[in-house]
């Protein structure tokens, strides 16, 4: 490979001739050989627009020229639009405070604009301007997490609320057997179970939006330590009301930049509103898997796309494979929450050092969450269809269907009516027929599967006794 000499406060270093990184890059590169893993490119493209409203703050308070302001501005763009994203080596593993990755991108702007314009800048003197790693790093964490939280994560979430929303309407008036501790419960309808997964969502929407209201507040000023050393007061807040207008998301300017820098708090608390997700998630995929199982031996309440072979070994069988690669995305959010929570703890004086790690999970958890929430509404909740005659059979056999009577028969009078159906495989309606003194059509309407989804008690009109027969059945009970 073709090498050059690159120079920095430490001395000369070779980089690969082509490269568009410099000297500190180069020995990042070299000192951090350990997951192969750079940055993801969200952080880098948010860190290049931080760059960019950096330069115009630093030209409107009038310590950068104009031609080198807008030299940064041009070249950050364009890496902000995606390119030159391979110029960003420096694996996620390195300096806690993520300088390296801060150089990088200060070496990478300056050789481009060197490059393309012919605009001679320093990476520390011009482009890192009113800056330290240790504001830039925390604030480029939240732009990132930001963006992709009102680009990606929130729409994908509205959009499997939509999904959901539309399949209610579709399977309305579809009964089936509830479901307690696996086992058989009260009936309930199929909209019912959607519309719950829907209002989670709606609940972890919620949640995520109060969590942005802190993740917007941005650090940007507070330079080293968090007292604005070497950077104008009114820095900070220019380059978020920069910030805000490029991207129109709410970015302001932190009151106390001590904290964004010595804490992540606010990273943690948006990763915590993900586990919630996570955890919202993991229901609604193992709830689509128990509802899928069978064909003949589970419970096969409904049928979800076939979408590929299932196993390499056993013809025709088809898997819920949508719901487990969820599942899997769930259980990855939960893992990240909980590197992420170590990290937020090592705020050690006035400076955060797990900075890139944070940034990676962070950033990971929410771009799983949104591309599976969009699989799961299109690939797997739009198009199953319901299997009617096995929920019917399920439900007409349901001796748990008895507890509609408790308050006519009372409990024993039920438990009994219960495990006569259950024993002899008979419907419970046949059951109490025999075992009560209340006619047919009481029974029916007492124990009609679509009412007792709605709740509630039956009144005394419902309740009618089979003429001169008393069988044992209690007075109706309070």
């Amino acid at each position: 490979m073709k090498t050059r000499i690159e120079t920095d406060s430490m001395g000369p270093v070779e980089v690969p001739a082509d490269a568009l990184w410099g000297a500190q890059t180069q020995r990042a590169v070299n000192n951090f050989p350990i997951s192969g893993r750079p940055l993801p490119a969200p952080f880098i493209q948010a860190l290049a627009q931080v760059k960019k409203a950096c330069a115009q703050a630093n030209a409107e308070l009038g310590l950068l020229d104009a031609t080198r302001a807008d030299a940064i501005a041009r070249m950050a763009e364009r890496i902000a639009a995606g390119e030159y994203l391979d110029q960003f080596p420096i694996d996620i593993f390195q300096t806690g405070s993520g300088t390296s990755t801060n150089m990088n991108m200060n070496e990478v702007l300056s050789h481009l604009a060197e490059r393309e314009l012919g605009v001679a800048l320093h990476p520390n003197d011009h482009v890192n301007m009113s800056q330290s790693s240790n504001d830039t790093i925390p604030t480029a964490i939240h732009v990132a997490a930001a963006t992709l939280l009102y680009r990606h994560l929130l729409p994908a979430i509205d959009h499997t609320i939509d999904t959901l929303a539309r399949k209610a309407e579709a399977v309305e008036g579809v009964v089936k057997t509830g479901r307690t501790h696996l086992m058989d419960a009260m009936p309930v309808t199929l909209a019912q179970e959607l519309d719950t997964w829907k209002v989670q969502l709606e609940d972890v929407r919620e949640r995520l939006l109060d969590a942005a209201k802190r993740i917007v507040r941005l650090p940007q000023g507070g330079t080293a330590v968090g007292t604005g050393i070497n950077a104008d007061p009114r820095f900070g807040p220019l380059v978020a009301q920069r910030l805000a207008q490029t991207l129109s998301i709410p970015f302001e300017s932190m009151d106390n930049a001590f904290v964004g820098i010595s804490a992540q708090d606010s990273a943690l608390e948006l990763s915590a509103q993900l586990n919630v997700l996570s955890a919202v998630m993991m229901k609604i995929a193992n709830d689509l898997r128990w509802m899928n199982s069978g064909p003949l031996a589970g419970l096969a309440e409904i049928q979800l796309p076939a979408l590929q072979p299932g196993s390499s070994i056993m013809p025709g069988k088809v898997n819920p494979v949508i719901p487990e690669a969820v599942a899997m995305v769930a259980a990855q959010i939960t893992g990240n929450h909980t590197a992420i929570t170590i990290g937020a703890q090592s705020g050690n004086f006035q400076l955060n050092v797990m900075l890139p790690m944070i940034a990676a999970n962070l950033l990971d958890s929410l771009q799983l969450a949104g591309n599976a929430l969009r699989v799961l509404a299109d690939k797997a909740i739009d198009g199953f269809e319901v299997n009617e005659a096995n929920l019917k059979k399920a439900l007409d056999a349901n001796p748990i269907l008895v507890t509609a009577l408790n308050r006519v028969v009372g409990y024993e009078k039920g438990a009994q009516i219960a495990k006569s159906a259950y024993a002899q495989g008979r419907p419970v309606l046949d059951v109490a027929l025999e075992m009560t003194n209340l006619d047919e059509a009481t029974l029916k309407k007492l124990l009609d599967p679509a009412r007792l989804t709605e709740g509630g008690t039956p009144s005394i009109g419902d309740i009618q006794p089979k003429k001169g027969n008393n069988h044992g059945c209690s007075q109706p009970q309070d």
